[in-house]
């Protein structure tokens, strides 16, 4: 994980003085736990959850406020000011700070939509079918979230369908019992500056 936040260090700056670097994937399929361990390794980096972006009215018709609130002022060298969005109350909360780090990871279901890919350095798609990472996401939430679920995966299937993330994605990321394996994305093949192995087998295993 850290030979990987070297390289990640090292790419040219996407977003004014930021390099973002997207986390996409289905629900479910892992997203929140790697980008804390990349995170980490990236000794602290912020990692924006679109989570917070998004809302119960606008699953994923939520660009315009990503890039105003966050977007543009971090393109300025600017801080980011965005309102988190609070799921149980049903409401946008107190502005929340964001400044703009060396790396920057957005993380989220359409972290690599179309309209934010210019602003990416690197988009790393996490590797699990749709049906597991759903199966894996009811698991996490429960009875309580049944009905959300079955809106959510609706919406889910129609933004991708719409709007795919996997066929422009850097780095392919690959969850298995010893940590992660990182592979080449259909987007490119492996360079200098992207942490897999060359060959058609994985990478080391993080």
């Amino acid at each position: 994980m850290h030979e990987l936040a070297s390289r990640l260090r090292a790419l040219p700056p996407s977003c004014g003085p930021v390099r973002l670097i997207g986390v996409d994937g289905h629900a479910g399929s892992g997203k929140s736990t790697f980008a804390g361990r990349l995170a980490a390794a990236l000794d602290g980096a912020p990692v924006l959850q679109l989570d917070d972006i998004a809302s119960h009215e606008e699953l994923f018709d939520w660009t315009g406020r990503l890039l105003t609130q966050v977007i543009e002022p971090l393109g300025r060298g600017e801080t980011a000011r965005y309102t988190p969005y609070d799921w149980r109350a049903r409401r946008f909360g107190p502005p929340r700070a964001l400044p703009p780090a060396p790396v920057l990871l957005v993380e989220g279901v359409g972290a690599g939509r179309r309209t934010l890919r210019p602003y990416l350095a690197r988009l790393l798609w996490m590797e699990l079918p749709r049906e597991d990472s759903w199966r894996r996401g009811r698991l996490r939430d429960g009875a309580e979230q049944r009905d959300f679920w079955t809106r959510w995966t609706g919406a889910e299937r129609a933004h991708f369908a719409a709007d795919p993330s996997r066929p422009h994605a850097d780095l392919l990321v690959l969850q298995s019992p010893e940590g992660y394996e990182v592979l080449p994305g259909p987007a490119g093949s492996p360079g200098p500056d992207q942490d897999v192995t060359q060959g058609d087998g994985p990478s080391a295993v993080w």
